[in-house]
């Protein structure tokens, strides 16, 4: 009869994650090569090196893996892994904050002036933001044989941008639709 392992998270025996660092006893090399404080301390037993770090109250961690022997530092494991998702948070955000963001505003080749107004304002509010603004005039049925009318359209609200953005891509037909994409004028 086959006997099941009712064991909550195992034993350190069997470390196989990638995202997080060896510490203490998953550290199963005999010998590391140990740096405290960004002094070396070279290459010693693995048991001599949790010994130092358990009377500094800190942990043995291994940082590099893959070197012969295994490069471990004597650290504050949850300070490191804190700061760690700290800076990641940061970069992330930064990256973010660097991507321009595309808005689509779509109209009608039959849209009115008021509607138009209520459009570019909202385009406005969009460049402003530091978004990229993409107007879109769509056409349906008997629309497409006066496509000149969307195109009348895009001129009206590029008129009325004029003073707020700079043309990114000039108006063009695309199949059943012509798109234009502005971008405010400050971001040059």
């Amino acid at each position: 009869m086959h006997q099941f392992n009712y064991r909550r998270g195992g034993d350190n025996r069997n470390f196989s994650r990638t995202d997080d660092l060896r510490i203490n006893f998953q550290i199963r090399v005999p010998q590391i090569r140990l740096s405290k404080d960004d002094e070396q301390l070279g290459i010693v037993s693995t048991d001599y090196g949790r010994q130092l770090a358990d009377e500094a109250g800190l942990d043995l961690v291994e940082v590099v893996p893959n070197a012969n022997p295994p490069i471990c530092k004597i650290m504050d494991y949850g300070k490191f892994k804190y700061e760690k998702k700290i800076k990641e948070k940061e970069s992330a955000k930064k990256q973010r904050e660097a991507q321009t963001q595309h808005k689509e505003i779509r109209l009608r080749p039959s849209i009115a002036q008021a509607d138009i107004d209520t459009k570019m304002n909202q385009a406005r509010k969009f460049l402003q933001e530091g978004c990229k603004v993409q107007f879109v005039v769509m056409f349906k049925g008997r629309e497409r044989q006066h496509q000149e009318n969307g195109m009348v359209v895009i001129q009206r609200i590029l008129d009325g941008l004029r003073d707020d953005c700079a043309i990114d891509v000039p108006p063009k037909y695309e199949g059943s639709k012509i798109v234009c994409c502005i971008g405010s004028k400050l971001r040059g």
